[in-house]
């Protein structure tokens, strides 16, 4: 299995950026994916090859000012929540918009998805879609992987009664950083799931791993975009379904 080597931290040398205490090891991260009773996947650039939001800017003409936004919140340099606000603020989606776009542009699963989810569910693995994207846009993605919608969370696009834009739902805990790690912190509280691991190619997703009742590994998604500091800070990095069990 070609899985992506990381140096534990008393390996790391002079120069190089060394990893958190609770940084785990390949195999571990392995041991815990094979026995873990739920995995968080975010979806934009991991389950599927787009991120929706820049779609959404391309087709409404604005895609290189919302393309740089989406970099820097990926990137974890901005707010998760103040990244969302400006793009939204740019792009300001109409209902008739994430129709028009939704048509134009069928969902791109990446490759080996569905085959790296049959060997997760044969485990008895519950699968939740954990995304700072639209549920309008990734309800389709869930209906393609048989996953049910009341295992989605994410964001809401919210209209006018004339299908203008109005705002995103700010309730909604994936629409401000940190709001994944609450997610996970939610499902561990309601089912006491253990191991629970949240995959994902951004700083948001790499966020779920922090505190006490966080993710219990996080595993990196390069296969779309590689940002270094989620491959620096995953428990695994990974550029393919198939390098995992």
């Amino acid at each position: 299995m070609d899985v992506e080597p990381l140096l534990r931290p008393q390996e790391v040398g002079k120069g190089c950026v060394c990893r958190e205490a609770s940084w785990l090891g390949r195999h571990e991260t392995i041991d815990l994916w094979e026995t873990a009773e739920a995995i968080c996947f975010d979806v934009d650039s991991t389950l599927i090859t787009d991120e929706g939001i820049d779609v959404l800017a391309e087709h409404n003409g604005k895609l290189a000012e919302v393309q740089e936004w989406t970099r820097r919140a990926m990137g974890g340099s901005v707010p998760f929540r103040k990244s969302l606000e400006s793009r939204l603020a740019i792009i300001k989606p109409s209902a008739q918009n994430v129709s028009d776009v939704k048509a134009a542009h069928p969902v791109q699963l990446t490759q080996g998805v569905r085959e790296m989810l049959a060997r997760v569910r044969s485990r008895g693995t519950e699968v939740y879609l954990v995304s700072g994207g639209f549920r309008q846009m990734i309800e389709p993605v869930a209906d393609m992987l048989n996953i049910p919608h009341d295992h989605i969370f994410a964001n809401n696009l919210l209209f006018e009664e004339d299908g203008s834009f109005k705002d995103f739902d700010r309730e909604e805990p994936t629409s401000s950083e940190g709001g994944k790690r609450v997610v996970v912190e939610r499902l561990k509280a309601k089912h006491d799931y253990y191991p629970i691991i949240m995959v994902g190619d951004g700083a948001t997703d790499m966020e779920a791993r922090e505190g006490e009742e966080g993710a219990d590994a996080f595993v990196g998604f390069g296969g779309i975009v590689e940002r270094p500091k989620v491959k620096l800070g995953a428990d695994l990095f990974v550029r393919d379904w198939a390098e995992l069990p």
